[in-house]
């Protein structure tokens, strides 16, 4: 990682289980290797049934990427659904085996803080999330701890924005709040999952606000299903991932689709944003 890059490498919604396609993991970590990013993003939903045994599965996949940094954050289908007492009583215990007790997290690299934030909400909505106040804050506070030109991203499962063909459910609720509060805290770019498709947008569609030198709409990155057979729109059958690629100046995002019969993901077009501020100037 040079001074100011960083390469991030952004995953979705592997769903281990029924839906998982063996071949789109393989190309995945081949095109990792090939990359070579400074973290590894994994945003949601890495099983299908939230069972041991999925949750093992989605273990050793991550375990291939080597000794890269692996952010997780976990989505609706990584707690239970038809397993109604866990989902009430228990509803992180396989997660929390498999990916520790931190539900809201904080990594740190070398110019760059990274902020996982749950939006699962087994008890309250099943299939759609949410975040809370205290989960903003959560965030706040570890972007004041920050040095003041590092790179800052907020990792969470579900979206802000619905897609174009209306296929990935209700975007979160209060989004528009919270799309305001990660334009204060400055962010760099906010990176999700839950849509099953390739979605890039940014906050202003929820804020109106347009870039000054004090304000910036923040990208919005929703990655599709990196692994399962479980795509939409576009995407029926498909695969994607993206790679980002952040410098002082401007943020690049390169789209990666695999074809359902294709042994590898193969880039789209890039798309860029130019960083109008010193990255979480204050």
């Amino acid at each position: 990682m040079s001074s100011g890059s960083l390469t991030v490498f952004h995953t979705s919604d592997y769903q281990c289980g029924a839906p998982f396609v063996p071949i789109a993991a393989d190309a995945m970590i081949r095109l990792a290797e090939e990359i070579g990013p400074d973290v590894i993003i994994a945003s949601g939903d890495l099983t299908q049934r939230a069972k041991n045994r999925e949750f093992r599965q989605a273990r050793e996949i991550l375990d291939r990427f080597g000794p890269v940094p692996v952010v997780v954050t976990p989505g609706n289908h990584d707690v239970p659904l038809y397993r109604a007492w866990e989902r009430a009583a228990f509803p992180y215990r396989n997660w929390k085996r498999f990916a520790g007790q931190e539900l809201d997290s904080v990594t740190r690299l070398p110019g760059a803080t990274i902020v996982a934030l749950n939006s699962s909400r087994p008890r309250r909505a099943i299939v759609n999330g949410r975040l809370s106040e205290a989960q903003l804050s959560f965030a706040r506070q570890a972007f004041a701890e920050a040095p003041a030109t590092e790179h800052r991203i907020v990792v969470t499962h579900h979206h802000f924005m619905p897609v174009p063909d209306r296929k990935g459910g209700r975007p979160m609720p209060k989004a528009r709040q919270i799309a305001a509060a990660f334009e204060e805290m400055r962010l760099d770019a906010v990176l999700g999952g839950h849509v099953h498709q390739l979605h890039v947008t940014t906050t202003s569609g929820l804020t109106g606000t347009s870039p000054s030198a004090s304000r910036a709409p923040v990208p919005l990155i929703a990655c599709g299903t990196t692994t399962s057979r479980r795509g939409r729109g576009e995407e029926v059958g498909s695969n994607s991932l993206c790679v980002l690629r952040f410098s002082p100046e401007a943020l690049e995002v390169t789209p990666y689709r695999r074809a359902p019969t294709a042994p590898s993901f193969e880039a789209l077009d890039k798309l860029r944003w130019p960083l109008l501020r010193p990255t979480g100037l204050s």
